[in-house]
């Protein structure tokens, strides 16, 4: 790892931290629209953390063993965009130039899978701070797997940038609370500790004492003058040596920086500083004021060091992890499966469930799913926000992980669902692992924002929820969700999979593990569903297209819609039919997204356009079924919130029976 150089506060050092200023304060301005206060206040701290700290290769952004840094406070945007162009990454001062315009790489807030070396999507303050812990909580687990003396394939540190704002949102009490307990080092959280926020001074609704919090949460706290290189330099030096727990440094800064007249205030935060002001900082800090985005040529030749440096940390690292496959042969193959995320085979991996009229709740199958996959999938980890036990999300026979045990294969994250979300986002990104994570349906509003930024970075995180409906019973409607479904449904790229019987929940299992480019919010029930006879109806893995023809009729006249434990009310309901001469199909109906993406003359096999008299059934909110009844159709669903009895007496009070299915479908018959 790199040390801090003895000449630290050059002229030019100034000199690189200066150019990120102005090539901040330019790109805002030529926006006009932005937030240039982060970039001129933490531009020395970030100089210093990039140039003489963090082990990156702007050559390659993927390298395993990288640093990570987070920009939490990604209002900030800039800042990390100055330092990915000056330390050459492929992003060109054009791309600077074109900052939040329609199709550049340079959008309003830092994107991932969007511009080379952004290692996460942030902007929702908060949510980066608790990507951060899951990165370094990722590491760690790695590292107590594969390293071995003389070995360190896993060696490296997550660093982010935060602010007032993310340290206000909750998000970050509870991820931070977690870092500490479990002890997660090579974690350091640099606070930009300005006081102002986009309202005014952060005294209007913040007056707790950063340090003794975090000394609490069992956190090394350092201090230090964010203007003064080399203080920093020590305060980074000291947070690198510490391994034994996460680090922050509360970096002392002052807000647009070298604005002569909106430094220190909210003027400097979440607008651009105008053209005058603009001229004046430029003046004030020694800098041309034109041409505007002008670095100079020593600028780029200090930074671009890091291409260098970079590329002999990655070839040294790469020539011991040639002589780690001679020396561990059986670890390096694991590393390569659990990096590349192979997969076992299907054929024989999963469970097969024979019918069973009485069957159990969703969530016992998938509880048995995990425990079939967990050997097969070794990077598959998770766990539950302290409802393990419920969830059925527990590798059995495998340690929790403990402060000073990470071999484990169970998280206990607490009652912590929004930052559980959010490390499961960190550890994803972080490469190597499946990460997943369970809690009752109903709380999945907690993380709701962490799952909307897994869809919008498409990465693979498995969300395992369960006690879906009215069917979880005597609990009430607090934990009774109702809208749920088809508000997740409505999210774009989360897969959303509420699986009929036990062997789709087998199939859900694997369209969750075969998805890499996105979510999957498993939906599962606390009621029991009858493990259906495949010989009898079709096979299971029609739940891989999202939707199937579980059971047909000759010519028929109806569709019923079906999906979860619902299903068994549908296949009742066509029985109901039969027996007033009325031919049903039942459509097996798990997964929305699936469907959508096949072909037309599939969707059409399974919903001909003919077929218009149709019925869906499902224990949630009607909206969204809609697009598959039309206008000729119709939905039996729960449009009011839930109630306190056993479910079976909800189910009736309800309507959600089969004599009722059946009766609204022959209405729709005209029988």
């Amino acid at each position: 790892m790199t040390t801090a150089a003895p000449s630290i506060g050059s002229d030019l050092d100034r000199l690189c931290a200066n150019a990120i200023r102005a090539l901040s304060m330019d790109g805002v301005q030529q926006a006009n629209s932005g937030h240039p206060g982060l970039p001129l206040g933490m531009a020395d701290a970030a100089y210093v953390l990039w140039t003489r700290f963090l082990k990156h290769n702007p050559a390659d952004p993927h390298w395993p063993d990288r640093d990570r840094f987070v920009l939490s406070a990604g209002h900030g945007s800039m800042l990390i965009y100055s330092l990915l162009h000056l330390t050459g990454y492929d992003l060109p001062l054009e791309e600077l130039r074109r900052f939040r315009q329609w199709g550049s790489r340079t959008a309003g807030h830092p994107e991932y899978h969007h511009t080379p070396g952004v290692e996460t999507t942030t902007g929702p303050l908060g949510q980066g701070v608790a990507n951060a812990v899951g990165m370094a909580l990722a590491a760690r687990y790695l590292a107590e797997k594969f390293n071995r003396p003389g070995f360190p394939v896993v060696d490296h540190t997550t660093y982010a940038i935060c602010s007032d704002g993310d340290l206000q949102e909750g998000i970050s009490h509870e991820a931070c609370s977690l870092a500490g307990h479990l002890k997660i080092g090579k974690l350091v959280l640099i606070y930009d500790a300005n006081h102002v926020q986009l309202d005014g001074p952060t005294s209007l609704a913040f007056s707790e004492n950063i340090p003794l919090r975090f000394q609490s949460y069992g956190w090394h706290v350092l201090e230090c003058d964010g203007h003064d290189m080399a203080d920093v330099s020590r305060a980074l030096a000291a947070a690198q040596a510490e391994h034994e727990r996460p680090v922050i440094i509360v970096c002392r800064t002052i807000i647009g920086y070298g604005s002569p007249n909106k430094a220190g205030t909210a003027k400097a935060h979440g607008e651009p500083l105008g053209a005058d002001e603009v001229r004046l900082t430029k003046e004030a800090l020694g800098w041309p004021t034109e041409p505007t985005f002008y670095v100079p040529g020593e600028v780029y030749e200090h930074m671009q060091q890091a291409r260098d440096t970079g590329a002999k940390a990655q070839a040294a690292w790469n020539a011991m992890f040639a002589r780690y496959r001679e020396a561990h042969p059986e670890l390096a193959t694991l590393w390569t499966q659990m990096m590349d995320k192979q997969l076992p085979d299907w054929a024989t991996a999963l469970p097969t469930f024979p019918a069973d009229a009485k069957g159990n709740g969703t969530r016992v199958y998938s509880g048995q799913l995990i425990n079939a996959l967990a050997p097969l999938v070794p990077g598959l980890l998770g766990g539950s926000a302290d409802l393990g036990g419920s969830n059925n999300t527990s590798v059995k026979g495998a340690e929790p992980l403990k402060p000073d045990d990470f071999s484990g294969r169970n998280i206990y994250f607490g009652v912590r669902e929004h930052a559980m979300g959010a490390v499961m986002n960190g550890m994803a990104l972080h490469g190597g692992l499946i990460p997943y994570g369970g809690t009752f349906l109903v709380f999945s509003d907690y993380m709701r924002p962490t799952i909307r930024l897994a869809a919008l970075m498409g990465i693979q995180t498995i969300y395992v929820f369960t006690h879906d409906s009215i069917g979880l019973g005597e609990d009430g409607p607090t934990h009774q969700p109702v809208e749920h479904v088809a508000a997740l449904r409505a999210m774009p790229n989360l897969f959303v999979v509420r699986p009929g019987d036990a062997n789709e929940v087998a199939q859900a299992w694997r369209v969750a593990l075969e998805r890499q480019d996105g979510p999957t919010a498993l939906v599962l029930s606390r009621q029991a569903a009858p493990v259906l006879d495949r010989n009898i109806f079709a096979p299971a893995e029609g739940a891989l297209r999202g939707a199937y023809v579980l059971k047909d009729a000759a010519n028929p006249s109806v569709a019923l819609l079906a999906s979860g434990s619902e299903v068994q009310l549908a296949l009742a309901a066509a029985e109901l039919l039969a027996g007033r001469s009325i031919a049903a199909r039942v459509v097996s109906m798990p997964c929305w997204e699936l469907f959508a993406a096949q072909d037309k003359a599939y969707q059409d096999e399974v919903l001909p356009p003919t077929l218009t008299a149709r019925v869906a059934v499902e224990a949630a909110s009607p909206f969204g079924w809609e697009r598959y009844v039309g206008t000729a159709g119709a939905v039996v669903g729960v449009d009011r919130f839930g109630a306190s009895a056993p479910f079976k007496e909800i189910y009736q009070h309800y309507g959600l029976t089969a004599e009722r299915v059946a009766e609204v479908a022959a209405g729709l018959v005209g029988r």
